[in-house]
């Protein structure tokens, strides 16, 4: 019995496989309108039904027409696209990029936008591969590598060419009048609704990362020009003494306020920085929520309210200020690159010169920076800045991103599919990450005690925060105006040496009782220009960390 049942199986298989579903064209944008309006935007409706309240009579009808009107877009899109010859590579791309897409949405509540797109085609192989997992392949296999299998088997019916333009012209016709009639009825609740979720537009699978990538390939085409000096007549006063000024600024990844100690975190993720004299500023706010556009903002003349990525990408940053007054500048790279920041300074790559002692050829753990911070040290002849850009806290692997010793806070989550770990796990590593971003910090300051003859300082900030799951949201990179605190409230620690209280004209004393001022990425620029006695017209005083301490000669 079970033997001709498994022989009727497969003959019924064998049967499917070698069949071809006629069907018309009309018919196939309906059944994709459909897979992708219920399967493939799962995230979309998750939030609709979180932001609808149903007050009303006319909010009922909201609600109600509100998939019909996703539906008839969805239909839209696929009326288009559908022509002979190409429709199936079309489809076959655009079923598996979103079946991704609606993965990476519904598991780490990732909003994809034109930030988003430039993150993703702007990453290096370590990143990528650690989003890939088990569970992103099942998914991948079930509502995308699936759905294009049974595409395969399915024979479109087309009409001659001016038919099948008539056609589609007719569809749209009726669609944007049915799209006209809802719009007409429930103009004023659309419009309160987008007004108040306009972020739900991001969440439109595929509209969304397709939108996305037309306008970061528009910026990146419109882009193709020279880089604008900043300012040409930028000056300081030479130092004619041997007692040169050591700067390092350790640019952080990842790292949230909320969970250093030094800021009032009850757990001991800062026990070495506990013991040094340095200052925290518990009232930080990043200027973005992903490292391409925090790194380039942070560096920037350009204030977050009206900050334009391209505009800054062709402009000179605060760094080419350093090096033009007489700074040496190094820059050590241990993250996915600088953003462009760097373009014009000497840079080394911990990644590409892949130390064995801490590397595994696709990423370093950061106390490669620290062998190569003390080498340069030894050599100093001049007035210099370094700059650490750390790997930090980088997720998902947040395992991947301290050495077994620092593996302190237990049990951890071991997988970079963080969504399925328990809460307090996935917490245990990241703070591992912090304890060892302390460690970081701290042997850079012991290792710059070592010279006093120089002035050093150091500060460190970090580029934005993250989500562990707050919400049912996990890693970074929401729309700035609607971003969690944990995703834009970051680290600021600074340290001065004796030397430098010494001789700089700043009150350290002072600086520790403002530690509660509000403080944004806007503020470096204006504060390293202060520090490092840059003159330049863009300085603004009332944007120096500084200025409020500064003792009068």
């Amino acid at each position: 019995m079970f033997k001709n049942m498994k022989i009727s199986l497969m003959n019924g298989l064998k049967y499917f496989l070698a069949q071809k579903l006629n069907l018309a064209s009309w018919k196939i944008s309906c059944f994709l309108a459909l897979f992708f309006e219920v399967i493939l935007n799962l995230s979309l409706w998750r939030f609709a039904s979180g932001s609808i309240t149903i007050n009303s009579t006319k909010d009922l009808f909201f609600a109600m027409s509100l998939p019909l009107f996703i539906f008839i877009g969805l239909y839209l899109i696929f009326t288009i696209l559908l022509w002979p010859y190409i429709y199936k590579p079309i489809l076959t791309i655009l079923i598996i990029v979103s079946s991704v897409a609606n993965y990476v949405m519904f598991q780490y509540g990732i909003f994809l936008d034109t930030n988003m797109m430039r993150n993703l085609f702007e990453t290096n192989q370590r990143e990528a591969l650690e989003y890939i997992n088990l569970s992103g392949l099942i998914w991948l296999v079930l509502t995308g590598l699936l759905p294009v299998c049974l595409l395969f088997k399915i024979k479109l019916k087309f009409k001659n060419i001016w038919s099948e333009i008539k056609s589609k012209i007719i569809s749209l016709i009726l669609c944007l009048a049915v799209l006209g009639l809802l719009a007409s009825t429930l103009y004023q609740t659309y419009i309160i609704f987008g007004r108040n979720n306009h972020q739900i537009t991001r969440l439109i699978n595929p509209t969304n990362y397709l939108s996305g990538t037309i306008h970061y390939f528009l910026q990146q085409s419109r882009a193709k020009r020279v880089v604008k000096s900043l300012d040409p007549e930028a000056s300081r006063q030479p130092n004619s003494e041997t007692n040169y000024t050591v700067f390092v600024l350790i640019v952080g990844e990842t790292a949230r306020a909320m969970n250093f100690s030094l800021n009032g975190y009850p757990r001991p993720t800062n026990p070495k920085l506990a013991n040094q004299d340095v200052i925290s500023f518990i009232n930080v706010t990043s200027s973005g929520t992903d490292t391409s556009v925090s790194v380039p903002a942070m560096f920037s003349r350009f204030p977050r309210s009206n900050f334009d990525l391209t505009e800054a990408n062709y402009t000179e940053n605060i760094i080419d200020l350093i090096k033009q007054v007489g700074y040496e500048v190094i820059w050590l790279e241990n993250d996915n690159g600088c953003k462009r920041v760097c373009d014009r300074v000497f840079t080394r790559n911990m990644v590409a010169e892949n130390d064995p002692a801490y590397c595994d050829n696709l990423v370093c753990y950061d106390e490669v920076l620290i062998k190569n911070f003390k080498n340069i040290l030894d050599d100093i002849v001049q007035d210099t800045v370094i700059i650490l850009h750390t790997i930090g806290s980088h997720g998902p692997a947040y395992y991947k991103r301290y050495p077994a010793n620092f593996n302190i806070f237990k049990p951890t989550c071991e997988t970079s599919e963080i969504q399925n770990c328990a809460a307090q796990d996935i917490i245990n590593t990241y703070d591992n990450t912090i304890l060892y971003t302390d460690h970081i910090i701290n042997e850079s300051i012991v290792t710059l005690q070592k010279y006093p003859q120089f002035k050093t300082s150091l500060l460190y900030l970090s580029d934005h925060g993250e989500s562990l799951g707050e919400n049912g949201i996990y890693l970074h990179g929401l729309p700035f105006i609607i971003a969690p605190a944990e995703q834009i409230n970051v680290p600021l620690i600074l340290w001065f040496s004796e030397s430098m209280k010494t001789n700089q004209k700043i009150s350290y004393d002072c600086l520790k009782k403002n530690i509660s001022q509000p403080i944004s990425h806007d503020f470096l620029f204006h504060s390293l220009a202060s520090l490092l006695s840059i003159k330049t017209k863009w300085y603004e005083k009332e944007l120096d960390l500084f200025k409020p301490c500064q003792i009068d000669p």
